[in-house]
């Protein structure tokens, strides 16, 4: 679903300018673990360089296999952080700033904090409530997506 968008982007910001805002919500899957991971790369891309969030993404979805559960299931949080850091790198966002935002500590925080997350934790706590908002509860499949484009062809 992706793709066919993101494809699509620059025909159709030319064709409709300010008439049409595209607003890409990213919805976290929890059944996925590192889908969350995912996601917080997406929300450190946003805070370091949010003009490169669309070319992140597609970036990502070309790698999305990646991170699959079964791709990552032996790998440490940090680890999955560090490859999608050279992901992000790839199009030109700084890889140690990223890092600086998603790596976990491995030492307690102040006040022996163990459970203190990262430095996009708040942003991902307002995905989750926007999701929750809006009674989001999972995204279309590729089928849904194509069937709604038929549906509603511009």
């Amino acid at each position: 679903m992706f793709n066919t968008f993101y494809s699509l982007k620059t025909m159709i910001a030319q064709q409709y300018g300010a008439r049409l805002r595209v607003i890409f919500r990213q919805h976290i899957q929890p059944w996925h673990p590192s889908s969350t991971l995912t996601h917080e790369a997406g929300a450190a891309v946003l805070q370091l360089a949010p003009e490169k969030f669309w070319e992140f993404s597609a970036a990502l979805f070309k790698h999305q296999t990646e991170f699959f559960d079964i791709s990552v299931v032996n790998e440490t949080r940090n680890k999955t952080y560090e490859r999608l850091a050279i992901i992000a790198g790839s199009v030109g966002i700084d890889e140690k700033k990223l890092l600086d935002l998603l790596t976990i500590s491995e030492t307690p925080g102040e006040d022996g904090q163990l459970n203190a997350g990262n430095k996009v934790t708040n942003d991902i706590k307002w995905m989750v409530k926007g999701a929750e908002e809006r009674s989001i509860s999972s995204s279309f499949t590729t089928d849904q997506w194509e069937e709604w484009l038929d549906k509603n062809v511009i």
